[in-house]
């Protein structure tokens, strides 16, 4: 077991240490097996007390996973390594579609909002103990309240991976289930490890979470559920009216769950929101302005019942404390004038995701992407699918980033296409997945 030569140290946090280090420098490989405690504790020359305690470390961090009778092993995706790091070389002229960027031609220009920003510092300059800004509270507040969403108390993140990840840090263990998409968001999904949580895979359809994968995670235990109401990262599934009663329904019999809601698609997506916010006693729902205003214009209006927005709240006080008022005021300015034309803006994404995945339609080949940025295309293999494309000068994004258990696929954001560069793109992956397309989803 060459695990055993791995353990080493005279304290708990000694060998936690050394595995971790095993583990990040490739010497302990995902699944690999560790000793038991008490051959760890052997080969330490330590207690088994102290050998059991650098396991408990080791879960915690989110590197290992205890397993019943399989014992303890290294997680398939151990939080000293991150998704984001399977990363392609483009090469010189080869257009890339795996960033997941918007289109910089559809963002507002922000002169106007930070100068507004910046006359409003000079005037009541923000120190201090100044509360968010409340001109983009009101602003959020009402247009929640406008899609549906109960009245709840507010607040400002640094984004919305910034507030999930304070949120599930008060709510929940390392160790606890979570219920999140099968094929999802990169970040989320690294998250997850990094607080050591255990995720259940929701298999998703253009519709969003399958009801009957919902209720079965629920049933396994799952403390939190993390959806994607519209625009799903990867899938571009967004989820109706009827799908929605039907998740609510599952949860209604499970109302100490924690809901988690992304709604990063606002902004970017005409489609209504049909939110699950309140099928349960605990939820939020974020609404980020990366993919509308910029990535670099970067906050998330948050909201949720009093007592999970409280000890966000406590949190941040704890860390960061605030999010910048002039970035504050520099989006409540962009929302006050309607600097983004959501429906254009909707329109010319829909027109690139909408040709791509008609013009694969009409060579056989099936792919998926109702909203937002990206089209998700099935594949048998992931890295011949790769190589190909590279070969006719086209960059897509290995599905493996976004999936637990869910069957090989590309992402490709169309964010930047132009009409005219379909047939080219359409003929190369006819090209490149010819006999080699699964037509599976989840």
């Amino acid at each position: 077991m060459q695990g055993k030569y791995l353990i080493t140290g005279g304290t708990a946090n000694e060998i936690a240490a050394a595995v971790e280090a095993a583990v990040s420098g490739g010497r302990l490989a995902p699944g690999t097996a560790l000793p038991s405690v008490r051959e760890a504790a052997g080969a330490a020359g330590v207690s088994p007390n102290t050998a059991a305690a650098a396991y408990r470390l080791l879960r915690e961090r989110g590197v290992v996973e205890t397993a019943g009778r399989r014992g303890t092993r290294v997680r398939p995706r151990p939080a000293s390594t991150f998704r984001e790091e399977i990363r392609i070389e483009v090469p010189p002229g080869a257009r890339d579609l795996s960033t997941g960027n918007p289109d910089p031609a559809l963002l507002p220009p922000l002169h106007a909002a930070l100068a507004a920003a910046a006359r409003a510092h000079e005037e009541r300059p923000a120190m201090y103990g100044t509360g968010d800004d409340e001109e983009l509270l009101a602003l959020a507040g009402a247009g929640l309240r406008a899609e549906g969403v109960p009245a709840g108390p507010l607040a400002v993140t640094s984004g919305t991976l910034d507030a999930v990840e304070r949120v599930l840090t008060v709510h929940l263990r390392p160790g606890d289930p979570i219920a999140v998409e099968d094929p999802g968001w990169t970040a989320l999904l690294d998250l997850v490890g990094v607080l050591g949580l255990r995720p259940v895979p929701m298999r998703l359809d253009d519709d969003g979470p399958l009801p009957d994968d919902l209720a079965r995670a629920l049933r396994a235990g799952a403390r939190a559920v993390v959806v994607t109401p519209r625009a799903q990262n990867p899938t571009g599934a967004a989820i109706p009216a009827a799908r929605a009663e039907e998740l609510r329904a599952v949860l209604a019999a499970f109302p100490g769950v924690l809901v988690i809601e992304d709604d990063h698609g606002s902004g970017m997506v005409d489609i209504p929101l049909h939110p699950l916010a309140g099928a349960t006693e605990r939820w939020i729902l974020t609404r980020s302005t990366a993919k509308s205003f910029g990535p670099d214009l970067r906050l998330a209006l948050v909201t949720g019942d009093a007592a999970s927005l409280g000890r966000l709240r406590g949190r941040q006080r704890l860390a960061a404390g605030w999010v910048s008022h002039l970035l504050q005021r520099a989006v409540a300015h962009l929302w006050r004038t309607r600097a983004v034309d959501r429906t254009a803006v909707a329109a010319a994404y829909a027109r690139r995701r909408d040709g791509l995945v008609a013009a694969l339609a009409e060579r056989g080949i099936r792919a998926h992407g109702r909203t937002g940025l990206n089209v998700w295309i099935p594949v048998a293999d992931e890295s011949t699918a790769i190589t190909r494309l590279l070969a006719r000068g086209w960059v897509p994004a290995p599905g493996a980033r976004n999936r637990i258990s869910s069957p090989p696929a590309l992402r490709l954001t169309v964010a930047t296409l132009g009409l005219d560069d379909l047939p080219a793109l359409t003929t190369a992956l006819t090209t490149a997945l010819r006999h080699g397309t699964s037509g599976r989803f989840a």
